[in-house]
């Protein structure tokens, strides 16, 4: 392994170590990266395809599944590649600016997905709870304004985080030990006090995943209230149904991001390597289960794809 070469004419130059203790395993754990990224690729741009191409399809639930989507190849891709280079190629170095841009990016991504699924549990309780003003309060324009809110929220949220790194003086040891630059990891290399920086992380993971939290467990408890007070038992089945997609995508998102998240700023003597393949996967499970949850659970959209796939057949 070469040693990395830090002198005073690479002053804004961070490297990232890739996986540590398992850098000899590089290029067998690039084979997983690579396969997640490029089914999640196909899954969701074959998701956005058939959407658009659909007429029938131009419908809030669907929008949302976009939206989803879009988050879903966004999240990956500003990780995967760079990953890559370091399991194929060795290239570990990275500017400060390029660092601080895919934190920024990614964070944004993660919490703009969050709100979508906060957005998709709320269209769930319409269509359940209220489903003759459906139409009326979940227009194809209001879900556009609420994907604009979620983007505008995340930004405002996630742009202190590298606006205050930016301001950190580092280490003459710009060494990352991690795939991705990461906020914490990021942090953790900076020579001043990183107390308010490491703060603010842990406050947002909190108040963002609570708050969202909350408000789909809301969305729940009312629909579970609803569909109860129904008698017939083919009702609940049909109300319950039409949640399972949603629920497990929710489940694939929350519970690995949340369980990496406070293991990589709150676990002791876990090796480094375990931290940062949860990261990784919490980042590439997702986009890969994501489309075929909903292609196997939604019939009109699985409908569509096999439409398509057997007429290129």
């Amino acid at each position: 392994m070469a040693a990395f070469n830090l002198t005073p004419s690479e002053p804004s130059t961070f490297f990232l170590t890739g996986i540590p203790g398992l850098e000899a395993a590089h290029i067998w754990i690039s084979i997983p990266f690579s396969t997640f990224y490029i089914i999640s690729l196909l899954g969701n741009f074959t998701l956005l395809c058939v959407v658009c191409k659909e007429q029938t399809l131009h419908k809030p639930m669907y929008l949302l599944l976009c939206m989803l989507a879009l988050t879903d190849i966004a999240t990956p891709t500003f990780v995967v590649p760079k990953a890559l280079c370091i399991f194929w190629f060795n290239l570990k170095g990275i500017t400060m600016a390029g660092c601080l841009t895919q934190m920024f990016f990614l964070h944004t991504v993660s919490v703009m997905h969050s709100g979508t699924l906060v957005t998709m549990a709320f269209d769930r309780y319409v269509a359940i709870c209220n489903p003759l003003r459906y139409a009326t309060i979940l227009t194809n324009a209001r879900i556009a304004k609420l994907g604009l809110v979620g983007l505008i929220r995340a930004v405002l949220f996630i742009l202190p985080l590298p606006l205050i790194l930016s301001q950190q003086p580092f280490c003459a040891n710009r060494i990352i030990p991690h795939t991705q630059c990461e906020h914490i990891a990021v942090a953790k290399i900076a020579c001043g006090d990183i107390t308010f920086t490491r703060i603010y992380g842990l406050v947002l993971i909190f108040v963002i995943s609570g708050f969202d939290l909350t408000l789909i467990a809301l969305s729940y408890g009312l629909i579970i209230r609803d569909v109860l007070r129904i008698s017939s038992k083919n009702a609940h089945q049909k109300a319950l149904n039409t949640c399972t997609a949603h629920i497990c995508v929710m489940l694939t998102y929350y519970t690995p991001g949340l369980f990496s998240n406070l293991i990589y700023r709150l676990g002791q003597g876990i090796a480094p390597h375990v931290h940062i393949i949860l990261a990784d996967l919490s980042l590439l499970i997702p986009p890969v289960l994501n489309p075929i949850i909903y292609g196997v659970r939604t019939k009109e959209l699985r409908d569509k794809v096999d439409k398509y796939t057997c007429c290129r057949r």
